[in-house]
């Protein structure tokens, strides 16, 4: 009997060691949340100008290029490169392809965006219309290699 008591009083002990441990582990837990807490926390949304200093550059290289195949303003065969920015197509001094005389072209008529899929061809709203392939386009239009873009009477052939 004797035995059986020291035994039962051992067992006590036991449980009451683990309930200590328990409590201790316990209580470093929230002390280390509540640390936590406290402390400023770094924000996971970044700003389109923060992002971009993570993220790589693009550098300045053609994606495609412009091949004036007839125009009245301009000498067939000259070449414009389309790089990483929007080139712009009309009778304006400010635009990328100047096609002054001719008189059917808008002052900023047309627009030719690369993206990541391609590079897409879309009317400003100008009077005539832009043209891909003949067909005339009401909205940006992949091109493909080969597709020949007109603006007013000058036509540009797409070259990848």
């Amino acid at each position: 009997m004797i035995a059986s008591a020291q035994v039962e009083t051992t067992l006590l002990v036991l449980k009451l060691a683990f309930l200590v441990l328990l409590y201790v582990f316990i209580w470093r837990i929230v002390r280390s949340a509540a640390r936590d807490l406290r402390l400023p926390q770094e924000s996971m949304i970044l700003s389109p100008q923060q992002a971009s200093a993570y993220l790589p550059q693009p550098t300045a290289r053609e994606l495609a290029r412009i091949v004036v195949a007839t125009s009245p303003a301009i000498t067939p065969g000259t070449t414009f490169a389309i790089g990483t920015t929007s080139v712009f197509v009309g009778r304006s001094a400010n635009n990328d392809i100047v096609i002054a005389s001719d008189e059917y072209a808008s002052g900023r008529h047309a627009r030719f965006e690369p993206r990541r899929d391609g590079v897409y061809a879309e009317d400003l709203g100008s009077t005539n219309g832009t043209f891909v392939n003949g067909t005339q386009i009401t909205r940006a239009h992949r091109l493909v290699p080969g597709d020949v873009v007109r603006t007013g009477e000058t036509d540009l052939r797409f070259e990848a």
